[in-house]
Parts: C-alpha cells; structure tokens; sequence
C-alpha cells in the first residue's frame, strides 16, 4: 500500500516525532511504501485566500494545492499525526484541510446531496494531549475529537476512518516506560491494520 503522513507538529525533539518516526518504520518493515509531509518543514501556508478560492473556481488551483493534492490522490491510506491544541487541530492542519480537501477535489454536491470523492482509502489519526486520557473520556472529549476528525473530516471525504489513537498525559508524566508502552501501541495498532 501506498501511505501518506501528514505530519503537524513543530518540534523536533517532541513525542509526536517519536510517534512519527515509529509509524513509518512500522509500515515500512511491513513492505508498505511511505511518503511523509511535515507541514512545518514545508512551512505549508495554512491561510485560505480569496485568491485561492477564485483562482480554483477559474480552474487555476494554486501549485501548493495542487501538490498536496496529488499527494492524496496517490494515496491507499492517509495518516494524520498531530497534537491536540486548545481541543482542535494546530492551526497549520487545519489550514492543510481547509486548503487541500477543496470542493471539486475533496467533495462536490450532486442531486443526493454532498458527493465524496476520495472513496477507497483509508484514514488514520494519532493524536497527543496534555490532558490525562481518564478526563477526555469522562467529559465527552475523546468521542468529540474522534466524531469531528474521523467523521467531520475524513469520513465526508469519502476515506474509511479505520483507527484512532489519542495520548493523554504528554509532557506531564515523566516515566520513560510509559512513552515507551505508547509507541509500542502504535506500533501494534499499525501491524494489525496495515500488516504485511
């Protein structure tokens, strides 16, 4: 299979890189081929512009778009790695969404209502947050990420949401074998969905 990562996190030392780092091993020691976009080493512009949206319905998308796109287009499962800020996406991910899964690539509308149009691939996200898991899942927080990212974004797509890590506690607990027991989780969670 063919993966794309998509990557959301400015720190190059963080936890995310670790996760980042694990899951492409994971899936190339499973024969599976791996492109990887790291939004912020690409300095992606996240800022959606009147320019773009004219440009677009003038069938002239930008070339960062259309780069992005192409990415996707390629793809048999997409992966979106990223820490969860102020209960939502960092900003530069969700100026990719906004910009990259543009109406008439992403989605259309038909007579039946929205049209998905990047049905047959597969999505999967990992999340980290400095919340303890325990109080996400007792205040309706995890199935609310789980609910605006897997449906919200991947599944009006037309992309089977198909996994969904979320990492409570990180930066405010400090045991190595507890980061350790995470990325080993990463790691056989990718084996049984993307095996070999």
């Amino acid at each position: 299979m063919k993966h794309l990562i998509v990557y959301a996190h400015p720190e190059p030392e963080s936890f995310n890189r670790a996760i980042l780092e694990t899951t492409i091993a994971t899936l190339q020691q499973n024969g599976h081929e791996v492109i990887v976009r790291d939004l912020y080493s690409l300095n992606f512009q996240p800022v959606l512009k009147p320019e773009d949206t004219a440009a677009m319905r003038a069938g002239r998308t930008p070339q960062d778009i259309i780069t992005e796109q192409e990415f996707i287009a390629q793809a048999d499962a997409i992966t979106f790695i990223y820490p969860i800020w102020w209960t939502g996406l960092p900003a530069i991910l969700k100026g990719y969404v906004d910009r990259v899964y543009a109406y008439g690539f992403a989605y259309s509308v038909g007579e039946e209502g929205i049209v998905k149009m990047l049905t047959g691939k597969q999505g999967f996200i990992i999340n980290t947050h400095g919340t303890p898991k325990e109080i996400y899942d007792q205040m309706g927080m995890t199935d609310g990420l789980k609910i605006t990212s897997d449906i919200g974004i991947f599944d009006f797509v037309g992309i089977e949401p198909v996994g969904h890590l979320l990492f409570g506690s990180i930066g405010s607990f400090g045991d190595e074998s507890y980061y350790k027991g995470l990325l080993k989780e990463v790691e056989d969670k990718i084996d049984s969905l993307f095996p070999r």
